[in-house]
């Protein structure tokens, strides 16, 4: 059978397989388009089983928020070449949404859940990805909450997801803003945990500059010195961003309260990848 131009793109745009690999998919299986898909998906999973072993530290933050609801998410790919790309920018920002209005467990309750779009399971969009992009891509985490939520992604590096108890558009923008500017791990005292605390009173107490003082004056010096590190990891007490002679607990009052935030740094823990272009090359070569 004579295979067409139109029959090759139709394929591309179908599976997101080079141009090479379609027309010899549609070859092999005579011009039968569901037929070529299926090999295509085939083969497509087993290159992406070849690659998972790969680091994946870049990648994308991305969020989805309704007047119910909302999440965020990370997935990583290999480069931040690929980050940037259209397509990882689409099917993050689609992940997002489908674990707002899914709600998952976790990430493989996630993997396991069936894509409304395509109907197909979302681990197996993901090796078709993989496939058409070339890189390893994973769910790494993500986070979701009901009521009144807000969010900021900053260049897909940098995420915060907010709730709160009222709903204030610009008020929530610039909260969401400062989180993510200024990295607070708790909104309240009352949320610190009690350990957090021993530990940062034992650094503290160790400390040379301390040790020839007397253990009652020592110990009201390193009060203080705790309380001051605790003010600036508490969302409340730190000063606005935008305005430093008032606080986040200043600008919020008599109008919302903040119940919970999370804020993402992509790779944030994860391994980097330390190989170059031009390493990567020669590993090839000498392969």
């Amino acid at each position: 059978m004579n295979i067409t131009a139109t029959m090759v793109k139709e394929l591309r745009d179908k599976t997101g397989a080079g141009m090479m690999d379609a027309k010899k998919a549609l070859v092999e299986v005579d011009g039968d388009m569901e037929k070529a898909t299926e090999l295509l998906r085939q083969k497509g999973i087993a290159s992406a089983d070849k690659k998972m072993g790969r680091i994946a530290a870049e990648g994308r933050v991305g969020s989805y928020v309704n007047d119910k609801c909302g999440a965020m998410i990370e997935i990583n790919c290999e480069t931040d070449f690929v980050a940037k790309n259209a397509e990882f920018v689409e099917l993050t920002n689609g992940l997002a949404q489908l674990v707002a209005e899914s709600n998952p467990a976790d990430v493989d309750a996630l993997l396991n859940t069936t894509c409304p779009k395509c109907g197909k399971v979302i681990s197996d969009v993901l090796k078709e990805k993989i496939a058409s992009i070339g890189e390893k891509i994973t769910v790494r985490r993500f986070v979701r909450y009901e009521g009144n939520v807000a969010t900021y992604i900053h260049n897909g590096k940098i995420g915060v997801l907010l709730e709160t108890d009222k709903a204030d558009a610009e008020l929530t923008k610039d909260i969401c803003l400062h989180i993510a500017s200024s990295a607070p791990e708790f909104v309240s005292r009352a949320d610190i945990p009690a350990s957090v605390i021993e530990e940062e009173t034992r650094i503290e107490m160790g400390k040379e500059d301390l040790a020839n003082k007397p253990e009652q004056i020592r110990a009201k010096i390193v009060e203080g010195r705790v309380n001051k590190l605790m003010s600036h990891r508490c969302l409340l007490e730190q000063p606005f961003v935008k305005n430093p002679d008032v606080t986040i607990e200043q600008l919020v009052s008599g109008k919302l309260n903040i119940v919970k935030f999370d804020r993402f740094v992509l790779g944030e823990g994860l391994e980097k990848r330390s190989d170059n272009f031009a390493d990567e090359v020669m590993s090839q070569l000498n392969k």
